[in-house]
């Protein structure tokens, strides 16, 4: 998944196409692409700099971090991304960030990974804690039942073991 850009000669393109899950995914992402990704964007060209604006609608499947049971979750990011030839890259030296470093990447080979594009963006669109949604109850912690489906008879008998001294104080001075 290669985007081409000596294709490119004019100022201005556009790219535009439909990824099947199985193009994108990978064994090792945290998501798994259910539906159909689409990634359309136009192409800006200065001389040998690009710059990507467009966006990315796809359908992932993530795991609660409550119940453990997997949800959809629908993706649509817009993106603004600079290219440049690897010669720009400072090999080797230090130096501070400026603003529009962090939406800054390096091309090799007259190619841009699309595939790299594609997780970069599902990546920065999952949710810090995802859950399938806001009420989700988890899992009970003494016998493991999913507290959504059904309700357990277990009762929470959960003490701080640094309060225990306290326990042998009795409130009756008699």
């Amino acid at each position: 998944m290669q985007l081409d850009l000596t294709r490119y000669r004019q100022p201005l393109g556009r790219f535009e196409r439909t990824f099947q899950p199985a193009e994108i995914g990978d064994e090792a992402d945290t998501y798994r692409v259910v539906a159909p990704a689409h990634l359309a964007f136009d192409i800006h060209k200065d001389k040998d700099r690009f710059r990507l604006v467009g966006t990315v609608a796809a359908e992932l499947e993530l795991t609660c971090g409550r119940c453990l049971e997997p949800y959809r979750l629908p993706v649509s990011a817009p993106f603004d991304l600079r290219y440049l030839p690897p010669a720009a890259a400072a090999a080797g030296e230090e130096h501070e960030l400026a603003d529009g470093d962090l939406e800054t990447s390096y091309y090799r080979d007259d190619q841009i990974d699309l595939g790299e594009l594609l997780r970069e963006q599902f990546y920065l669109a999952l949710p810090m804690k995802p859950l399938c949604r806001d009420e989700c109850r988890g899992l009970c912690p003494q016998c493991g039942t999913n507290l959504n489906t059904s309700p357990c008879d277990c009762a929470p008998v959960w003490s701080d073991p640094r309060l225990a001294v306290l326990r042998t104080l009795t409130t009756d001075r008699s």
